[in-house]
């Protein structure tokens, strides 16, 4: 009987490629079926939670959202304001991982031996003659940040083939592949690049795996990360991936999740749920509000109505974590002694477009004569 891990012309795996392959196998009972509306479905509750905003940014303006940006939001949003305008900086540990994906994707179309340290200074080529301000950092760098780079890629890239089954085309691998939803007529672009995928949906079943390749440890929001790969994905095609998965490198270790309804719900939840939102008014106010029928899409944009009391001193606010913004002059003033907040004022129309974007924007010529 011929051993499953080899064939007639391939070398035997080790047991950290089977062990991959046997997360990566499925048979046809395995895989989910999806209903034929979901990608409706999850659409529209996005554009629910959304598009009651998109109106109050500046002309021209959108919103834009990827894995880092939704990261930052959900982490430390001081830290998110503080990095959003500060122009990006290569260095070697970051140009490690474009290096490495590269390699990987030359890997597995290449056609003779993978020879590791020659597909890593093909990589290297590669970027430096295409990849814009990856290729005007990679000129400019000495030579011993250049060894250093190619050093530190050539030990994930081994890592990887040492770790990974050799990728058959009938899996249909494909690398760095660019994933975008459109909604709101445009307006809210979600936009990811997975580092792997494999297999393809078949009808309503599902059977494609996205797969994200990480040196370093584990991290709550690579999981999160995959998930956001997983709600563009069923938003674009109307099927999910069966499975989403972080490969960690230096661990050879398999972090698998599959992917369910749940999941999708959870994942628009978390999109929509990037800023929150707080509206403080007196009861009376409110229930004008209710009976024109504006609360229910306020609760559905994810607004939090506070009546009778203020936010500043009560513990309303869930996430004291990043920068508030606000149109009060007295909750400016109080808010930073008994929250510990960073507080930016402006106006309401600020306060929605801040909220909107993810960072503070202030339309500063309404100011100008104050």
């Amino acid at each position: 009987m011929q051993d499953p891990t080899t064939t007639a012309d391939a070398e035997p795996l080790n047991p950290a490629q089977q062990a991959v392959l046997d997360e990566l196998g499925a048979s046809a009972d395995e895989r989910p079926e999806f209903p034929d509306d979901l990608r409706h479905h999850l659409r529209a509750a996005l554009e629910t939670a959304v598009e009651p905003h998109l109106d109050e940014l500046p002309d021209g303006a959108d919103l834009y959202l990827n894995k880092h940006r939704l990261a930052m939001v959900h982490g430390c949003e001081a830290r998110f304001l503080a990095e959003e305008d500060v122009p990006f900086e290569w260095r070697v540990p970051t140009a490690r991982g474009s290096v490495v994906h590269k390699a990987v994707e030359l890997a597995v179309n290449w056609r003779g031996p993978v020879e590791p340290p020659r597909l890593v200074d093909e990589a290297l080529a590669s970027l430096e003659a295409d990849q814009k301000n990856l290729s005007d950092w990679l000129q400019g760098i000495g030579e011993a940040d250049r060894a250093e780079l190619r050093s530190q890629s050539l030990d994930a890239f081994s890592k990887y083939l040492e770790c990974w089954p050799p990728l058959k085309s009938a899996w249909r691998p494909v690398t760095e592949s660019r994933l975008r939803a459109e909604l709101c007529d445009g307006r809210l672009v979600l936009d990811g690049k997975a580092d792997l995928t494999l297999g393809a949906a078949r009808g309503l079943t599902a059977g494609k795996v996205i797969v994200d390749l990480k040196t370093g440890g584990t991290n709550a929001t690579h999981r999160e990360d995959l998930r956001f790969y997983a709600l563009i994905e069923a938003l674009r095609m109307g099927v999910p991936p069966r499975l989403l998965a972080s490969y960690y490198l230096d661990q050879a270790s398999f972090v698998p999740e599959e992917v369910t309804e749940d999941t999708l719900r959870a994942t628009v939840l978390r999109v929509a749920d990037g800023v929150a939102f707080y509206v403080s008014t007196g009861r009376d106010l409110y229930h004008e509000v209710e009976l024109r029928g504006w609360a229910s899409r306020l609760a559905d944009a994810g607004v939090t109505v506070v009546t009778d009391t203020c936010t500043y001193f009560t513990p309303i606010i869930e996430d004291l974590g990043g920068t508030a913004m606000t149109d009060s002059a007295k909750w400016a003033y109080y808010a930073p002694g008994n929250l510990g907040v960073e507080v930016v004022f402006g106006s309401t129309e600020d306060c929605v477009a801040s909220a909107m974007t993810g960072r503070v924007v202030r339309d500063e010529e309404i100011w100008a004569d104050a």
